[in-house]
């Protein structure tokens, strides 16, 4: 029996003890009381017992009052198939506070040509960005800011699928499928339809790749038309790397996904409103992305000529 499999039945033997929970691989979890911490293990008090767990055994060890935030998270938000919303509308807070909790939820995303950002929207590690960040690449590798002992320490994933994209939209949805990958934090998907002009907002992303830089500002109006298509305009900040970063509101939720700026201009920033990114997602499977055919589902096939047979019956 492996160690992780000793571990977990002596756990569940033990009940609920308060204290750290210790994330293990295979996605299991013991939670007690550390009472030591060497290099290459960690003693946890589990309420009769001590457990020896070796550290190539742990993922990450997250504190009682980060397990407590993260369970608040959980039990007032509902999952809708891909993507989570809050049941009751989050209390507001101020930026500092939410930028500590929501760190985790927002990576960056890299391509050989260049980098963007994005953010999870649930445990799997499904994550929406721009299709402009990733269009045209064949390697996708996304950096996560894991939550460590009151830090936050970043992984590397390189095994990134891409889902499904809407190039009019300019929206992709994409996959981590490491095997390694624990557990991932998420965001909340908001409701950009209530949003008010001059409410507050802020930005986290990787700006000329300065990852995890946050910008804040009041939303300028929710019906800016462009090129067909209506945006939020905001004077947050945005520049080259906040492309498929999140836009939230002072409640914590995600209310549209930033993806360009007037050039040469501050304060004239853009986002794709998340009921339009929720109706994408809603609908992926109409536009699943196909390994034969990379413009899937939109293939532009040749216009008709005209035939000499045509020509000559005189049409012009």
């Amino acid at each position: 029996m492996k160690p992780t499999s000793i571990i977990l039945a002596l756990a569940v033997c033990s009940g609920v003890v308060s204290g750290e929970t210790i994330e293990l691989r295979d996605r299991a979890s013991v939670t007690g009381r550390i009472l030591e911490t060497k290099k290459d293990q960690v003693v946890v008090d589990i309420g009769y017992t001590a457990l020896v767990i070796p550290r190539s055994q742990i993922v990450r060890i997250v504190k009682e009052a980060e397990r407590a935030v993260a369970t608040v998270a959980r039990t007032s938000a509902a999952r809708s198939d891909l993507y989570y919303t809050a049941v009751t509308p989050p209390p507001e807070k101020d930026v500092r506070e939410w930028v500590s909790q929501l760190g985790e939820g927002v990576v960056q995303v890299k391509t050989p040509s260049g980098l963007g950002s994005g953010f999870i929207i649930n445990e799997d590690g499904y994550l929406l960005t721009n299709f402009h960040v990733t269009e045209g690449e064949t390697q996708i590798s996304v950096e996560v800011y894991h939550q460590k002992g009151g830090q936050l320490e970043r992984k590397t994933y390189r095994k990134v699928r891409v889902v499904a994209l809407n190039k009019f939209a300019d929206l992709a949805l994409l996959k981590i499928d490491d095997e390694d990958a624990p557990k991932f934090v998420r965001v909340l998907l908001g409701d950009s339809d209530k949003m008010v002009v001059g409410e507050h907002v802020f930005a986290i992303g990787s700006p000329m790749g300065f990852e995890r830089t946050v910008t804040e500002g009041i939303l300028s109006t929710k019906t800016r038309q462009l090129g067909g298509d209506l945006y939020l305009q905001t004077t947050t900040q945005i520049n080259p790397g906040n492309s498929g970063g999140p836009l939230f509101n002072l409640r914590g939720e995600v209310v549209g996904i930033t993806n360009m700026k007037i050039t040469f201009s501050e304060g004239l920033g853009f986002a794709i409103p998340i009921e339009v990114v929720k109706n994408f997602l809603n609908h992926r499977d109409a536009f699943a992305y196909d390994n034969d055919n990379p413009s899937n589902p939109y293939r532009y096939l040749e216009p008709p000529r005209r035939t000499g047979a045509t020509a000559d019956a005189g049409v012009r």
